[in-house]
């Protein structure tokens, strides 16, 4: 009867391989002239930010619906990443997949920023308006039972 390996003894040998495929992978990364991580992809992820951020706030002065105000926000951030990168398309400079992946999630993060402030404004200012209103009931009700 034939035994099977250890497990402990697989997953060492499994392990040992990965690290061996990732140390490889580590030299042909350092050629690569447009890393996942480099610091321009910290730019297009901030300046998307920003600009999703920027975009919802300004719409929320024509549009009432949280939904259309991150639209409207995400709509202007990918916009302008994506018309950056057709610039860049154009030959007048490098156009790159990952700087717009970076857009996009700078852009998701922005959205998702803004709708958190949002709901925190908008929750604050009803429980406002709510004891404003339950302050006049209970006036009103006061002033006709006396």
């Amino acid at each position: 009867m034939r035994r099977s390996p250890r497990p402990l003894g697989a997953l060492l040998a499994g392990a040992a391989t990965v690290v061996a495929i990732e140390l490889r992978a580590g030299d042909a990364r350092a050629a690569d002239p447009d890393p996942w991580l480099g610091p321009d992809k910290a730019l297009h992820f901030g300046l998307s930010v920003g600009l999703a951020g920027g975009g919802y706030a300004l719409s929320a002065l024509v549009l009432e619906r949280p939904w259309q105000r991150a639209v409207a926000g995400a709509g202007f951030s990918l916009t302008l990443g994506a018309g950056k990168e057709l610039y860049d398309l154009s030959g007048h400079g490098d156009p790159s997949w990952k700087d717009f992946t970076w857009d996009v999630a700078g852009t998701a993060v922005g959205i998702g920023i803004a709708l958190l402030v949002d709901a925190a404004i908008s929750s604050s200012s009803s429980s406002r308006a709510s004891s404003t209103v339950s302050s006049a009931v209970r006036g009103s009700q006061f002033a006709i039972a006396f």
